[in-house]
This record gives structure tokens, sequence and C-alpha cells, in this order.
């Protein structure tokens, strides 16, 4: 027996309505946790500008035109390899994006990558066309229209392939694309805002398996006691909750030794801080046989921060007095590469000591602090 006529809905009437489509997704898609609940933010927060960059209006997320750039909506979760999928809606002259493996702090285009949205259809797509990885890789084709468009990004490292209204318009391996291979393998997804009033709705996202084994070297007090030791000196490193705040004048080191590596950690300094990143050291500060990764903001010094200490001069980066600046040192067998906020600021190729070694942290000039914190290494 059929319902009556006036209680007869279909499945697009249904979908029709932000909240109902969203409860449909969350319901029909398995294995996938929905990222917003058509009322409130609660599971995100905004970044970088106004509380009021982002709100929330008839179930759906919108950029408020006043927002401002560098202002982002931000997940309250860092995901690694994950299923993310949503919907946005185009209205005129448009632009955005979405933040994949975003960083605690820094630069998110660049430390990690954004999916750019834009409203022009291109029949020859550029690396900033709807679409790209902007501003690197552009994709395969541009697929974008007035009103509501879907979008869906596959990251399983090293695979990414990114959908727009159901057609592929990425596919590749990130560790065989040269502005790619370095980027952050974990973060947060986030929304972009060039304030241009786009709207977003069923937010989603399954997560994947992960493929990353970090050690934590330090992330909370009781790690300064468990992973490491005095090597050199007579420095000040206090645990202070989550930071790690290094004065005086010595080293302290991992007490395991690594060959190669990859070390990922957040730096600040007080103006003209000085200090270093060791590797391949024999525990002895600089007393002894080590590789030295400066650490001092003075562009004009003869090896400022980034720089691969007596061997060569790093690009020096953008970096500012007492924020925090992402930094990322890749080393294997003779070569080692180092990035700060998302930039390539050194790299070199003729390492010539291949012996595991210690890691250690540098104070090197009495009153001029440095901290450290979300400290981590793996072995590559």
């Amino acid at each position: 027996m059929q319902p009556p006529t006036s209680f007869r809905i279909s499945r697009r009437a249904v979908l029709g309505t932000p909240l109902a489509s969203a409860a449909f997704n969350a319901q029909q898609e398995s294995g996938f946790t929905s990222l917003f609940d058509g009322k409130t933010l609660d599971q995100w927060s905004v970044r970088d500008g106004s509380e009021t960059a982002f709100y929330v209006r008839d179930g759906e997320i919108v950029i408020h035109s006043g927002s401002g750039y560098p202002a982002w909506l931000r997940s309250h979760r860092q995901y690694e390899n994950f299923d993310f999928r949503c919907d946005f809606h185009i209205q005129g002259w448009s632009d955005s994006g979405i933040f994949i493996h975003a960083p605690e702090h820094g630069r998110n285009t660049w430390a990690g990558m954004q999916i750019k949205i834009f409203h022009q259809q291109e029949k020859e797509p550029t690396t900033n066309a709807m679409g790209s990885i902007f501003p690197v890789v552009a994709p395969s084709k541009v697929n974008v229209r007035p009103g509501w468009n879907s979008m869906r990004i596959l990251m399983d490292w090293p695979t990414l392939r990114v959908w727009t209204n159901d057609e592929m318009v990425q596919d590749l391996n990130v560790e065989t694309t040269a502005d790619l291979r370095y980027r952050l393998r974990e973060g947060y997804l986030g929304l972009s805002s060039l304030s241009y009033p786009l709207r977003f709705r069923n937010l989603r996202v399954r997560e994947l398996p992960s493929k990353q084994k970090w050690q934590i070297l330090y992330n909370k007090p009781e790690d300064l006691e468990a992973n490491w030791w005095l090597s050199e000196g007579e420095p000040n490193f206090q645990a202070l909750g989550g930071i790690l705040r290094a004065d005086g004048l010595g080293h302290i080191a991992t007490k395991e030794k690594y060959r190669d590596l990859e070390l990922q950690l957040y730096i600040r300094g007080t103006r003209s801080h000085n200090g270093g990143l060791l590797f391949r050291s024999e525990g002895k500060g600089l007393k002894g046989k080590r590789y030295e990764i400066q650490l001092h903001d003075v562009p004009d010094s003869h090896f400022p921060t980034g720089s691969l200490y007596y061997y060569k001069r790093s690009r020096y980066p953008n970096i500012e007095d007492e924020k925090w600046f992402l930094t990322q040192l890749f080393v294997k067998g003779r070569n080692v590469v180092v990035r700060i906020d998302g930039e390539n600021v050194l790299e070199y190729d003729n390492l010539t000591d291949l012996e595991p070694g210690y890691v250690e942290l540098q104070a090197h000039r009495k009153g001029y602090w440095l901290e450290f914190k979300d400290v981590r290494i793996r072995r590559i």
C-alpha cells in the first residue's frame, strides 16, 4: 500500500535540504565520520583571523566576505591518510581552497598542500586552476559549475587522488613529484578564506591506516628525562609543559643513535638567538665529530638559520622573532635537506661521515633563549 501523496517524499527532495543531506551521508557511507553537524563549528576552529571569519547559516558553513586572508578554518584533529568529501557552492567569482596536512604553525599551502577551489571553467588547466595542487600540479581537467559542486580527496601516501563532481582530476605519486615529496605527511584539514562568501556542507572523513612510525622525543615534561641526556657544557633545558626551553651554553643528546632520519619539530627564539641541531654526532657537543644545522636568525650572518655549519650556507628562511616555525631535517646517506616553513632552504649531497650518531640540541648563548615543541624523529 502506497502512503498518501502528502507523505510521499523522494530521496531527491530529502537531499535538497542541507541538514537532511548531511544525515543521509552519515548513514549511507560506511566508515565515514561527519565533520559538521549542520548547526555549529564545534569540530573546527578559526585560525589567523576573527572568530566571525566562518559561520553557520541554514545548515552550511559560510566564509564571511570580510574575513580576510590568511584566516582559515581548521579541523580539531590531525589526519594522516584519509578519504575526505564535501560539497561547495560557487556563486560568481569564487576563490578558496581545501588544506590537507596543514601544520600547527606556518604556511599551510607550502608545509602541507592546498586543493584549489576556483570558479573558472578552463579548457587548458593551469597550476592555479580549480582542482590543482596549488600552485604546483595542474589538474587533468577542470570540472566546476555554478551552484553546488562535490569534492573528494583521497590521501593514501604516496598516492593522492582528487575528484570534482565525481570526475577524477588528480592522480599522482607524491614521492615522485619534486615539489611535494617533502611535504608533511600528517596535519589538519582546513578551509581557506580569501574573503569570497563560499559555502560548504556535507563535510565528512574516513580515516585510512597509518604508515608513519614516529618516535616522540619531546611532547611532555617526562620526555626530557626519558629521551635525552646532558652531553656537554652547562645548558639550562626546562620542560615547560609541551615546550622545551633552552638557555645557557651546552648540549643535550638523544639516548639513541640514528644514521638516516627525518627530524620534525617547531622552533621559536628570542631576537638574535643562537643554537643548533646536531646530527650523526659523537654526543660531545661541539667538542666531538658532528654535523650541525645552524639556528641563528641573523640574515647577514656567515651561517644563518638552516645552514649546514662549515659546509654550506642556507637560503635565509622567512621566520620572525618569537614566532614558531616548522623545521624538517632529512638525512639519508650523503644527502641532507633542510626545510623551514615548507621551503627547502638547504640541500647538500656530500656528507662524508656516514656512521650513526646522536641528535643534539644546542643552547649557545646565555640569555638568548630557544624553545622547541612536538619534537619527533623517524628512521628512513
